[in-house]
């Protein structure tokens, strides 16, 4: 069973800075990517940033300048720097993650999806 569990978020001022972690678990064979997404209420769940399994990165507009998005391999951990951070940043932040995994009797890839942290930034 796979598991992405994330970490990190809370109640930041604005122009402040957070870092959210990512830890993926389970019977992960290759970890093709990994990113992060956020949802507004009364919004669509939106793109944030992604990290390929070369160390290629893409970002939002939005995000661009501000955050920072990175890996540890050995610890199938994915990092959001987050700077400058701005009331409208203000989301639920969920980790997501292409993963291949396998057991005894089949390998697949699909995606998978954390939780989500609050991320709330004010004054």
């Amino acid at each position: 069973q796979v598991q992405l569990v994330e970490s990190g978020g809370g109640l930041v001022q604005p122009g402040g800075s957070l870092r959210l972690s990512c830890a993926a678990s389970g019977s992960i064979f290759r970890v093709n990517a990994m990113g992060w997404y956020r949802q507004a209420p009364g919004k669509q769940r939106e793109f944030v940033a992604l990290i390929t399994d070369s160390g290629n990165t893409n970002y939002a507009d939005s995000a661009k300048g501000r955050f920072t998005i990175s890996r540890d391999n050995a610890k199938n951990t994915v990092y959001l720097q987050m700077n400058s951070l701005k009331p409208e940043d203000t989301a639920v932040y969920y980790c997501h993650g292409d993963l291949s995994t396998i057991t005894h009797t089949t390998a697949s890839r699909r995606d998978y999806w954390g939780q989500g942290t609050q991320v709330t930034v004010s004054s």
